[in-house]
């Protein structure tokens, strides 16, 4: 062989700087490419800490979550591991409990273990050998021009690494993204909202579940709500949302207890007065942070993912399944320019910012909608006619809520169609009035017709409408 022929095949070097959800399933995504992945984590590791530290409100995985994991070969294992909800089952203040399915039959989402879910995802990433996880490392500096980092570990020596890709998944508070706040042209915002939230336990009955397990259950009661999470171990995990100045008025065990009696009764026995009044002041309120940047990349160098690119309240349950999504499209985008990662970088800020930006709104939205609108008769009868509107012409209207949990559409795209639904439905619904609709639902039950012949014929009344209401 010609020495000229002699070629370097040495791996590129993946930095992943963060190692939770999003910083694990990357190492997966990278490795299974061929990188040379190494993993730095600035807390220890949660697999043999005694206490793992930072705070949790429990996951739902839906299917753009189980659509990442499943490019790892994780999805079975870990959906095996979460207990489903099919809907959500309100709970009136005069303890009455109404179910809202969340779409068709057979569709639910995963109440899945945070902890739990990171320790698989860290275990996975450790399976393949061109990847190594570091922690107790926390970084003190990084160049965004040479990729040169700087890590000071738990015992305060230094160690300086060169990576050809730095990606940050170091949550919300990233240190990867300060580097970037120095650039021109870098847009960033970061907004509390005004409420705070609050982790109770509801324990075992008679060792089973306290209340229906395979729902998400929510007590909303207009200007703060209650919400409760299934778990393996039988318990619920509940998550107290309301105004701080609310939180900061209960001071006692007594006025928690007065407190619940008066907004939350049927969950005092379930919970325990003793447990109620402990549990309460165990931590404080914690906040809730929205976080919006662009462009989420520097030159071939770094790429923002995962919450320190977008961080979002947890309303929509997306937060999770939008990191996961980032790790999936940059894969994708990796497939179409082949790694090439001067084409990847820019690609993947201009494809993924507007869907990362939309479902952070979305997710403001959704609170509203939890703790307020579906106490509204209009709004449970919005969702019925949306849903039906979807039996009937499943490819023309698809519920907001099915496009975000149950599709990979595009996060911006389903807002805009969603948007344009509300429009042709609102104007629909005027149209054809109450009467009409009653009168045509006897005709239909005295002589049904073909089901065939009803979809195409409410299809093309539909698809008339819709011509008219795109303007």
């Amino acid at each position: 062989m010609e020495p000229a022929e002699i070629k370097s095949e040495k791996k590129k070097v993946v930095a992943v700087v963060g190692g939770g959800l999003v910083g694990a399933l990357n190492a997966c995504f990278f490795a299974k490419r061929g990188f040379d992945v190494q993993v730095y984590e600035s807390r220890e590791d949660i697999r043999t800490a005694k206490v793992v530290k930072g705070r949790s409100i429990n996951l739902a995985l839906s299917h753009r979550g189980r659509s990442a994991l499943k490019h790892v070969g994780l999805e079975e294992k870990i959906v095996s591991q979460g207990i489903p909800m099919h809907a959500r089952m309100i709970h009136s203040l005069n303890g009455k409990q109404s179910p809202i399915p969340y779409g068709k039959k057979g569709q639910f989402i995963l109440s899945v273990d945070r902890a739990n879910l990171n320790k698989q995802l860290l275990t996975e990433a450790e399976t393949y050998p061109n990847t190594k996880l570091n922690f107790d490392h926390k970084l003190q500096d990084w160049n965004a021009e040479t990729g040169a980092m700087t890590f000071v570990r738990a015992d305060g020596t230094k160690q300086q690494i060169l990576a050809d890709l730095i990606v940050g998944c170091d949550g919300a508070f990233s240190s990867i993204r300060k580097q970037f706040l120095r650039r021109s042209r870098f847009n960033y915002s970061q907004t509390y909202i005004p409420h705070g939230y609050m982790e109770l336990t509801m324990p075992p009955r008679d060792g089973d579940f306290a209340m229906k397990p395979n729902y998400l259950h929510i007590w909303p009661r207009n200007t703060f709500m209650m919400i409760a999470l299934p778990n393996l171990d039988k318990t619920f995990t509940c998550t107290l949302f309301m105004p701080f100045e609310n939180f900061e008025e209960i001071t006692t065990g007594d006025e928690v207890l007065e407190f619940f009696q008066k907004y939350f009764p049927d969950a005092i026995p379930l919970i325990g007065v003793e447990a109620l009044k402990c549990d309460y002041f165990r931590l404080p309120a914690q906040a809730m942070v929205s976080v919006k940047c662009s462009p989420y990349h520097i030159a071939d160098k770094c790429v923002l993912m995962g919450d320190a690119a977008h961080a979002v309240v947890p309303f929509y349950g997306q937060g999770m399944n939008a990191g996961f999504e980032d790790c999936i499209v940059f894969d994708e985008i990796m497939d179409q320019f082949n790694d090439d990662l001067s084409e990847v970088l820019p690609e993947y800020t201009r494809v993924r910012v507007p869907d990362d930006h939309a479902i952070a709104d979305l997710a403001m939205y959704n609170y509203i909608e939890m703790r307020a609108h579906v106490n509204s008769k209009w709004f449970l009868f919005r969702k019925y006619v949306d849903n039906f509107l979807h039996f009937l012409m499943p490819r023309t209207i698809v519920p907001l809520y099915t496009m975000v949990t149950f599709t990979r559409t595009r996060y911006h795209q389903a807002v805009e169609r969603w948007q344009w639904q509300n429009k042709v439905i609102n104007r629909g619904l005027f149209f054809c009035g109450t009467g009409a609709v009653l009168g045509g639902s006897y005709l239909l039950f005295k002589n049904p017709p073909n089901v065939d012949k009803i979809h195409i014929d409410v299809e093309k009344m539909w698809n008339r409408l819709l011509s008219t209401g795109t303007s």
